[in-house]
């Protein structure tokens, strides 16, 4: 059997999972709080936060295909993506504290402060991310082996979700003891490092397998001809775009949506774990769908209905909990097989550009995930905190019917329209499993001659 080709232990695909669940103790706390608590604790405006997000964007437009450069020419005895989750482990444990740190600046200082913590860490996020992801896609040449891989990485990436949003608030509410600033700085502490010591762990438990090219030279010219002259590629790019924006405007906009719709902050709490769970119990069946109706068929799915579910979140009354945690529990349920097979078929794409080309460049690919990841942050950050300023939102006060109405659109009609637009973009991806197969054996024969 190929090297390349190796079927994964159970060890190594959990020792990779667990960088996934280092990476959402830090990832949550901004997905989830980073609006909130930049209005309701460290008192920025919400047009000024939305902002932050979106200046942080621009610059990944640069660091993100850096970073993919870089790492696809990185030669280490480790590999070329696995240093960094050694090297930037600690960096982006100690930037999560110090976003979520509120010195006494003065609103002007505030503002410059928040901006260069949450730009500095986002940095870091791209340094430590990127590789990791790539990393995914050079443990095992075989696309449903990946499949697989993706499943236990999301299943843990959730785990760290459901501990991040179902214990967030009442660990800052403990660890503040009426002082929420004080209590989210303590929690972040807590979770940086439980992140670090996971993050050694996915660097120990991993392996590299599938290299490049013995013969491929240098050529980042060709390298991103190629990316762009491959649309499967193109199309993903988008849909994580699209996708993001949707997570981060629906994300960004819970906390407000139980604190001043359902009158109960700390219920988010539950909404969100029970959510979680319903991904957690979904996520399995991407393999084996994918297996049966294919990946872009499962994907395509996922986007319409679940983003139907996300919409129908716009009907329940404030005291109908019951029919809000229905809606949210089959929107996710419906949502999470899609979640491993967006990497999955990142990886593919990889295939794909070195079957046509000759060459590869997995860092560079993984780019456009990251990038999209973040763009699609901070795109759908800045959407929520502009919306929110249009809505006529209010922090700590009573709100407007008018700002009750933004609230609820923005967890669900806004993010619902927006994930059942990728299923337009899906229609045209086009690597499918009997390419897939011809892809492996030819990159098997390949690199078995090589």
């Amino acid at each position: 059997m190929n090297k390349a080709d190796s079927k994964l232990s159970i060890k190594e695909k959990i020792g990779y999972s667990l960088g996934d669940t280092a990476s959402h103790f830090v990832w949550d706390m901004v997905g989830f709080w980073i609006l909130i608590f930049y209005t309701d604790t460290f008192g920025i405006s919400a047009a000024a936060a939305g902002t932050i997000m979106l200046i942080a964007r621009l610059w990944d437009m640069i660091s993100d295909p850096v970073m993919g450069i870089i790492a696809d020419r990185t030669k280490t005895k480790w590999g070329k993506f696995r240093p960094y989750i050694l090297w930037m482990a600690v960096p982006y444990s100690v930037l999560a504290v110090l976003t979520f740190t509120t010195p006494n600046l003065g609103p002007t200082g505030k503002v410059i402060y928040a901006g260069t913590t949450y730009f500095l860490l986002m940095t870091v996020f791209t340094a430590i991310n990127l590789p990791y992801s790539s990393l995914g896609a050079v443990m095992t040449s075989d696309s449903y082996e990946r499949a697989g891989l993706n499943s236990y990485r999301f299943i843990f990436a959730f785990i760290g979700q459901f501990i991040v949003s179902g214990t967030a608030l009442s660990l800052a509410l403990y660890f503040g003891g009426g002082d929420t600033a004080k209590g989210y700085q303590y929690t972040l502490m807590l979770f940086g490092g439980i992140s670090l010591i996971l993050f050694l762990i996915t660097f120990k438990t991993t392996k590299e397998r599938v290299q490049p090219p013995k013969e491929q030279k240098e050529n980042l010219r060709e390298d991103i001809r190629n990316l762009f002259k491959n649309k499967s590629w193109v199309i993903l790019f988008f849909v994580g775009i699209i996708s993001f924006i949707m997570f981060a405007m629906q994300n960004l906009s819970i906390a407000y949506y139980f604190k001043y719709y359902i009158g109960n902050e700390e219920n988010v709490q539950l909404f969100n774990v029970i959510g979680t769970v319903a991904l957690i119990v979904a996520i399995p069946f991407s393999k084996p769908l994918a297996q049966k109706f294919g990946k872009r068929n499962v994907f395509l799915a996922s986007s319409l209905l679940s983003g139907f579910f996300f919409i129908c979140l716009y009907i329940p009354s404030a005291d109908n909990l019951f029919l809000i945690y229905t809606f949210n529990i089959l929107a996710k349920i419906a949502y999470a097989p899609a979640i491993p097979l967006l990497w999955t078929m990142l990886a593919d794409t990889a295939d794909y550009s070195e079957w046509k080309s000759g060459r590869r460049a997995t860092g560079l690919v993984f780019s456009a995930a990251t990038f999209a990841q973040k763009a699609g942050w901070g795109v759908g950050g800045a959407l929520a905190g502009w919306l929110l300023a249009v809505f006529q939102f209010t922090p700590n006060a009573e709100q407007t019917e008018t700002a009750i109405t933004g609230i609820k659109l923005m967890i669900s009609v806004f993010p619902g329209i927006l994930y059942m637009s990728c299923a337009i973009l899906l229609y045209y991806y086009t690597i499918d499993h009997e390419t897939c197969e011809r892809m492996k054996k030819a990159l098997d024969a390949r690199r078995l001659n090589g």
